[in-house]
């Protein structure tokens, strides 16, 4: 252990889902978010998400194993049960949004309105991982 602070961190660069059908999920985060994937292979889709993130979905059980790059070895990963993330939205487009999964016949899940003003709205993926949509207001830095 020592005393010293920890360096600083950037921000969160990635965020990965783990899917069971990649069709399927590309579908809904390109079809319905709007999303464009940026790369894309047999076990995984990133797609850039604001100025500095990355979702990945990735095929569940596809990373179960090292994966060797021409800079080094990627360590084995994989997840099960819903996850969470959350994109964040400009307070002015909330409601477009919420008209957006209607029309898509997306279920808004829940809506909460956050002390600090923040609002958002949650709703499954096809996989069942809960997707929320938040404007700021929702945390002291967001």
């Amino acid at each position: 252990m020592t005393n010293e602070p920890a360096p600083p961190l950037g921000g969160v660069l990635e965020t990965g889902l783990y899917v069971d059908d990649m069709l399927r999920a590309r579908d809904f985060y390109e079809g319905v978010l709007g999303l464009r994937p940026m790369v894309e292979d047999g076990r995984l889709v990133a797609y850039p998400v604001g100025p500095s993130s990355v979702l990945l979905l990735f095929r569940r059980g596809g990373t179960l194993h090292p994966v060797t790059l021409p800079g080094g070895v990627v360590p084995p990963h994989d997840g099960t049960g819903p996850l969470h993330m959350a994109f964040a939205i400009p307070t002015e487009s909330l409601e477009a949004w919420a008209a957006r999964l209607d029309a898509y016949d997306i279920a808004i899940e829940s809506r909460v309105s956050w002390p600090k003003g923040g609002i958002s709205l949650y709703f499954r993926d096809p996989d069942g991982h809960a997707i929320e949509l938040a404007t700021p207001g929702l945390w002291a830095n967001y």
